[in-house]
Parts: C-alpha cells; sequence; structure tokens
C-alpha cells in the first residue's frame, strides 16, 4: 500500500475546519439507558437530548437491562456495548437507522402481519361486508 505525505498546510487546514465544524453542532455529552422508559438517552452540550428504543435496534432486542445499562460514548458520534459487542452512529439512530437493511426489512414486514383483537374484529366486519374492495383497471 502506498504511503501518502500531506503538507503541513494542507493538514493545518482540514483541522482547523473540523474544529469549526465542531464548534457549529451540538456534541454528545453523556449516554445512559434509562430503565423506566427501555430507551438510551443521548444527551448533547447544548441542552437538547435524543432518545431512541433500545429493544428497537439490532442485536439488542433481548439484551438484559444490566447489558443496556453499560452503554458508553464512542468519539463524538458512536455508542457502544463492549460486552454485546454493538456499535451504533448517534447520526445513523436520528435518520431511523436501528440496524442493517435486511433487519429493517423484517421489522417493517411484521407491522401488516400483527395480530390483535381489534385487527381480528375488524377483519370479520370487512368479511360481512363482502371483504376486501376489488381493484379496478
Amino acid at each position: 500500500m502506498a504511503d501518502f505525505e500531506f503538507p503541513p498546510a494542507e493538514v493545518e487546514a482540514a483541522m482547523e475546519r473540523a474544529e469549526a465544524d465542531r464548534a457549529d453542532r451540538p456534541m454528545p455529552k453523556t449516554v445512559q439507558y434509562d430503565r423506566a422508559s427501555g430507551r438510551i438517552v443521548v444527551e448533547f452540550t447544548n441542552g437538547s437530548a435524543f432518545m431512541v428504543p433500545a429493544r428497537a435496534l439490532e442485536d439488542l432486542e433481548d439484551a438484559a437491562d444490566e447489558d443496556l445499562a453499560e452503554v458508553e460514548l464512542l468519539g463524538s458520534y458512536g455508542l457502544h456495548w463492549e460486552k454485546l459487542n454493538v456499535d451504533f452512529t448517534i447520526p445513523g439512530l436520528m435518520a431511523g437507522i436501528f440496524g442493517t437493511a435486511g433487519f429493517m426489512r423484517e421489522v417493517q414486514s411484521k407491522g401488516g402481519r400483527s395480530q390483535s383483537p381489534a385487527k381480528a374484529a375488524a377483519a370479520r366486519a370487512n368479511g360481512r361486508k363482502g371483504g376486501r374492495p376489488r381493484k379496478t383497471g
């Protein structure tokens, strides 16, 4: 693999841009697992907070409360569970990415297959009306 050398002036300029970027946006300050709500709570330097349901995240669905509580900040953008060997980016979670594409498809497909007394009653009522309306066209 080739070695790359960058001129010191370019490195200095990149460092200054990164520092300015950090100054313009809130940075994560703390992270904790809230047992009462079952959520991971990230607090930022500007006083805002972001919460996500812990067990909605891939590889955390069956984790024990004690293991979820061992979450830590990983740099400026990550969450890390050492014992569970699980990592997520905060920007990804804020964008609604709770796992791999396959995991997300599976989670989304379960919504229509859910069963509840209300759904069963609605299906019976629609059946008495003649069932699902026919598609036109």
